[in-house]
């Protein structure tokens, strides 16, 4: 069944950003359709992918390869690796997709785009951040947002870092939604805290997802699409 997609918007500012950007957060996509998210990925100057674009549970990735192909058209892509990348059993053929694609592939590694450096940290298998990668992403002058799939591995490596902005999926929203709290996620494990929304006094997002993902049914807990607009001028403290 095709998912339905909340549209989430939140605006960023900071001195360092040097002109608007509207940037789209397509998160845990899991080979899953797209084309209801075309036109606001036209709408944007470019799309993130946070990790999880395929589904290593699945056989086929037919649509992720269509993304690959599709999404540039519409904006530029940068992408980082999550844990499905990590332990995809077709991880060798897919990387040679994405290598022969117009996306930019952000593994352990940044870009500077339109005034602002984009990185992304890579999952692993131990959920263990290159913390070298992330003591010179430290170190740069421009504003930073940094891609880090899992909120666990943004917990114990990410948080109190000079790193502007981070963009979190993998938690599914907690997957079933309790008075506003998910019940599980993995790393996380029963009521975790970090599933959805505004962390650290607006520091750090978590999508929801784009899709399910999952074995487990959502409940109470609508798949979205994050758009970030980045404008210049002074951060207002801020949390969910």
């Amino acid at each position: 069944m095709k998912a339905k997609r909340n549209r989430v918007y939140h605006t960023i500012r900071s001195p360092k950003i040097p002109r608007p950007l509207t940037l789209a957060v397509a998160a845990d996509l899991h080979s899953g359709p797209f084309d209801d998210v075309m036109e606001d990925f036209r709408a944007s100057d470019a799309i993130l992918v946070p990790g999880d674009l395929v589904n290593r549970h699945r056989r086929g990735y037919a649509e992720a390869v269509r993304f690959l192909r599709e999404a540039p058209d519409a904006a530029p892509v940068f992408y980082t690796p999550g844990n499905h990348e990590v332990k995809f059993h077709h991880r060798q053929e897919w990387m040679r997709l994405v290598r022969e694609s117009r996306v930019t592939w952000l593994d352990d590694d940044s870009a500077l785009f339109r005034g602002i450096r984009i990185a992304g940290v890579s999952s692993r298998i131990g959920g263990v951040a290159n913390t070298e990668f992330l003591d010179r992403l430290e170190r740069a002058e421009e504003f930073t947002l940094l891609m880090c799939h899992q909120p666990e591995m943004w917990r114990d490596y990410v948080r109190g870092r000079d790193i502007d902005f981070t963009v979190c999926g993998h938690a599914h929203g907690g997957q079933i939604q309790i008075f506003g709290r998910g019940l599980y996620a993995p790393g996380q494990g029963i009521l975790p805290k970090l599933t959805h929304g505004l962390h650290d006094g607006g520091r750090m997002i978590i999508s929801r997802g784009m899709t399910n993902g999952a074995r487990a049914p959502r409940i109470n807990n609508p798949c979205e699409l994050i758009i970030l607009r980045l404008e210049p001028g002074e951060r207002a403290e801020s949390d969910e």
